[in-house]
């Protein structure tokens, strides 16, 4: 759930961008190519991520013009000058940064020095580019509880020194692509902004309503960071010496662009649960602030709100990456600075941020209104931002012109679901065995004798639920029976598999299913049996999703850790491939329950039979004897 503020206001905003501004030409002066392929590659990642210019506290020999600390302090210093408040007001400082100047101590002391102010509270998030928000929602905690009436926020990054070309002279400048990638995306630069209890007593207001952060680095593995190897196995700290780390390039700024795709997915999945939970709701949203370190995110982002039927116009959207380039931490800082000093945002507007962090993947989104000078400070709790939709919003599903509407809501909060299912299925025992590479043959096998009973009632439950749907649903019967028909003897290509794997029971009858399978199998069969079992299709999309969007995730692994024949994973490869086509199938069975669908249960069915396949599916994936060695069983 979103921190929610009641009376914590922006008093000011200021940046510091270093130096001038360094086109993509000029670069090559201060982030020097290290051999005959950087230039290709440059020229590859700039032509993707749309900056035309950035700025450097590193001059052209190197050498730092502008500490880390220092940029913040300017950043501070050019914020008060907007507010008129002295230092000597200000109870609070909350510093965020990838890293500063020192290892230790904390970024906020060194800012605090750096500024010679007089004793107050400080606060370090250290983090990549959401350690800024949290440095906010720190502070703003801390006014909204009462304990100041003002503190400043900022955030400031200086990555130039680490792509000095002289850092890659230990590995006699040998860097590959991941190594190579940030040189050409990152850049110096510090926001910062005032927070007060009070509304300012000048101009209109910039009430802070929520801030939201939630880490997903469970889920998946690192991908953008600093002082581990290639293969994330070993830390600098673990070296004899800091010249062995770098020699072994443990000390190289690293991003692993194969895992980026996923962090813009979890990102706008946690924004559809925000609106479904009623937190946003996109259509009043005036501005969005999205930052994205490459303008080839910024369709992706608005495609996949779209999918989810949560669109933001992109006339609404503001970004200034190609004029700043990507600062992260104070990339939203400075985003937010200069839109507040170009743009006019009139009162009950309403400006989200969204801020999503590669690191190991944290999404943050902070929402403010804008208020009237002379506004009446209303103290008390509000709302979620936005209630669920309402009935005259969306016209009955009968009627063809608004029935795409009513498809989308659906599927945003099956999308919903889906995230917390898969979310929780990536942390079973089984998977994370997989994701670490402690995933051996002995464990594929024991999935396999849980799963194959399991899919062998695929079939039986769909066709006894088609036998039980009556009018005015009989056309769902011809779709459920072809897609039986489709799974009937898929489990005898598991079966299959197994045996080729090496499995040892030769009576697929002797297969039992694992307590989650045996739950789940009984409560579709239970549900099948009743008259109309319009919810076997939220069942259907949850295990057809999970061949859709799991099992091609975890294929890849099994074939890198397991050394088995190709054809021991053909039902996986079979279902990766096809799931989707089944998918298909599955969305025109939901156009005909909508269709009929006048008092919205046919759409609950659907919902909470998701829901409830899900837990179930999951507790099948947690009861996997991930590391149990017997076999057979």
């Amino acid at each position: 759930m979103p921190t929610v503020f009641n009376h914590t206001w922006i008093h000011g905003t200021g940046r510091f961008l270093p130096g001038p501004a360094i086109d993509n030409e000029a670069m090559d002066a201060y982030v020097a190519p290290l051999n005959r392929i950087s230039g290709r590659i440059k020229r590859r990642i700039l032509a993707e991520n749309g900056i035309l210019a950035r700025h450097y506290a590193i001059d052209r020999e190197g050498r730092t013009v502008h500490s880390c600390a220092a940029m913040a302090a300017a950043a501070i210093g050019d914020c008060l000058g907007t507010t008129g408040t002295s230092l000597r007001e200000v109870g609070l400082l909350a510093c965020g940064s990838s890293g500063g100047d020192a290892l230790m101590p904390g970024f906020a002391s060194m800012v605090h020095g750096e500024l010679a102010a007089p004793p107050m509270q400080v606060l370090t998030a250290h983090g990549i580019c959401a350690s800024g928000v949290a440095a906010w929602e720190g502070a703003a905690s801390a006014v909204e509880l009462g304990a100041h009436a003002h503190a400043l926020v900022a955030a400031a990054e200086m990555p130039s020194r680490l792509f000095k070309r002289s850092r890659y002279a230990a590995r006699d400048y040998d860097a590959d692509f991941d190594a190579h990638f940030l040189r050409w995306m990152l850049s110096d630069g510090a926001g910062a902004l005032q927070l007060g209890a009070a509304p300012p007593r000048e101009g209109i207001r910039l009430r802070l309503r929520f801030i939201h952060q939630r880490s997903f680095a469970g889920d998946y593995p690192v991908c953008m960071q600093l002082g581990l190897t290639p293969d994330r196995g070993r830390s600098h700290l673990d070296y004899d010496a800091w010249g062995d780390a770098e020699a072994d390039g443990a000390l190289f700024l690293r991003q692993d662009i194969r895992l980026l795709p996923h962090l813009f997915d979890v990102g706008v999945h946690e924004y559809a649960r925000l609106c479904h939970d009623g937190w946003i709701d996109p259509a009043q949203v005036d501005h969005f602030l999205c930052h994205y370190s490459s303008e080839r995110f910024a369709p992706v982002v608005d495609e996949l709100m779209a999918k989810a039927g949560l669109s933001i116009p992109r006339e609404r959207w503001y970004s200034n990456l190609t004029r700043r380039g990507n600062t992260g931490a104070a990339s939203i800082f400075v985003m937010l600075d200069e839109f507040l000093r170009t743009r006019a945002p009139r009162p009950g507007e309403r400006i989200l941020c969204f801020i999503p962090e590669s690191g190991r993947f944290t999404v943050a989104f902070v929402m403010i209104e804008v208020e009237a000078a002379d506004a009446a400070v209303d103290t008390a709790t509000p709302a979620p931002v936005a209630e669920a939709v309402a009935d005259d919003t969306i016209a009955p599903p009968h009627d063809p012109a608004d029935a795409p509407a009513a498809l989308r809501h659906l599927l945003g909060e099956l999308a919903t679901i889906w995230h917390g299912y898969r979310s929780r299925v990536w942390r079973t025992p089984m998977i994370r065995a997989l994701r670490e590479g402690r995933f051996d043959r002995a464990d594929y096998l024991a999935w396999m004798r849980d799963w194959i009973p399991q899919v062998r009632e695929g079939s039986r439950w769909m066709r006894e639920g088609a036998a039980s749907v009556q009018a005015p649903y009989q056309a769902l019967q011809a779709l459920i029976e072809t897609h039986a028909g489709d799974e009937q003897d898929d489990y005898m290509i598991l079966f299959d598999d197994y045996r080729r794997a090496g499995g040892e029971v030769g009576d697929i009858d002797a297969l039992r299913r694992n307590p989650g399978g045996e739950a789940l199998n009984s409560y579709l069969h239970a549900l099948a049996a009743t008259p109309n079992p319009l919810g076997l299709l939220g069942a259907i999309y949850v295990i057809e999703g999970t061949g859709q969007r799991i099992i091609p995730a975890l294929l890849p692994l099994m074939k890198a850790v397991l050394d088995l024949p190709a054809d021991a994973f053909r039902f996986l490869e079979y279902h990766g491939e096809n799931d989707q086509h089944h998918l298909a199938r599955w969305l025109h069975a939901v156009e005909i329950v909508l269709e009929h669908d006048h008092d919205g249960g046919g759409a609950h069915a659907i919902i909470d039979t998701a829901r409830r396949t899900a837990e179930l599916y999951l507790m099948q994936f947690e009861h996997v004897p991930a590391g149990r060695r017997q076999e057979p069983r």
